[in-house]
């Protein structure tokens, strides 16, 4: 078993992290990545490669995803066939759960297990904020409820390394894209509960609200995007069809038949990872079945909202969000998931190679 830490110019915490896993368990192995934190924080470094730690250093930072490709690839190549547990720097983990993670992870090599916080007691409210919205929008795009989607505790057998290395994500995105794509490829999560620890209200953490939020929340946001594109090729064309054929009917399918192909490409393209993998025609016949699905759906709806007296627009903007929901999901985990399940080789490697190892 390793555990890895990625860190970014950390403190003593990362010392005592250290000293407390090794007393508890001195037959682990521990890898800390320095994520370009400087030459200041060379000595908490050399004092984790003093403690038995090997240390993989490069000169600028490049975010926690990056760090965490980092510490996989090496491991990788240096510790084959040995499970990874990873672990913040900045002692919000503490030794017990870490090693219960370790212990909880099975021996199949298809599953991944996280250290779930409970979010109870002295919680920041970015953090708890932060966390309710993440797993909120996570349950919308997966159909998954995950209690911790931003939990940096978690245990990966080794046979999933090749697929971590591959998942885009350079800074705190990666960690969630993990997740989003982990039923895609045929990984089963797992969850275990910790203890909720923010020290000096989470004043260590590294992590920029907007740009970071953005980040993560960016699968999301750009299926929104693309369904708003839609929604108004759909209004200017069914103005425009109207105005030149007389014909409510012909104007509603003809507009719907043109947004439907517009969001397609986009999404096939631009949204969702893998949809360029396949074959356009399946895959388009797939999604024009799941828009006349949708179609059937949202009529059922309209007129059962109208039968129990809901107004028009509530109704209409009750029925496009629910809708929105379904055909993310759909579309996330069955029409444009990956060809294969495990195909590494088409991710390729994904890790930049650490430029200094230090071994004590």
């Amino acid at each position: 078993m390793i555990i890895l830490i990625p860190a970014y110019e950390p403190d003593d915490q990362l010392l005592r992290l250290i000293r407390s896993i090794l007393n508890a368990a001195p037959q682990l192995t521990l890898v800390v990545v320095d994520d370009g934190s400087g030459p200041a924080y060379g000595p908490v470094f050399d004092g984790a490669a003093r403690l038995g730690c090997t240390v993989i250093s490069y000169a600028a930072n490049r975010g926690k995803g990056h760090a965490l490709k980092a510490g996989f690839g090496f491991i990788a190549d240096h510790f084959p066939g040995r499970d990874v547990v990873c672990a913040d720097s900045d002692g919000q983990h503490r030794v017990e759960d870490i090693l219960r993670v370790a212990d909880r992870l099975p021996v199949a090599s298809d599953v991944m297990v996280l250290g779930a916080r409970s979010f109870s007691g002295q919680v920041p409210a970015r953090s708890r904020i932060g966390n309710t919205a993440t797993r909120w929008l996570f349950r919308l795009a997966t159909g998954e409820d995950i209690p911790d989607t931003q939990t940096g505790l978690r245990g990966y057998p080794a046979g999933m390394l090749p697929w971590l290395r591959g998942v885009p994500g350079e800074r705190y995105e990666y960690e969630l894209n993990i997740l989003l794509e982990a039923g895609q490829a045929g990984y089963l999560i797992r969850t275990v509960g910790i203890a909720t620890v923010y020290l000096d209200s989470n004043s260590g953490s590294h992590f920029r609200p907007f740009a970071d939020s953005v980040r993560i929340y960016a699968p999301l946001l750009k299926f929104l995007a693309s369904s708003l594109a839609a929604f108004v090729v759909d209004t200017a064309a069914f103005l425009i069809l109207i105005a030149v054929t007389g014909s409510v009917l012909f104007a509603v399918v003809g507009a719907r038949g043109i947004s439907s192909g517009v969001n397609f490409l986009i999404n096939r393209h631009l949204v969702f990872r893998h949809g360029g993998e396949h074959k356009a025609g399946r895959t388009g016949t797939r999604y024009f079945a799941l828009v006349v699905v949708l179609l059937g759906a949202n009529l059922a709806l309209m007129s059962a909202l109208d039968r129990v007296a809901v107004a028009a627009l509530p109704a209409k903007l009750l029925v496009e969000a629910a809708l929105l929901t379904v055909s993310y999901s759909v579309q996330q985990r069955f029409l444009f998931t990956p060809g294969h399940v495990h195909s590494y080789t088409r991710h390729g490697p994904g890790t930049v190679p650490a430029q200094l190892a230090r071994e004590s």
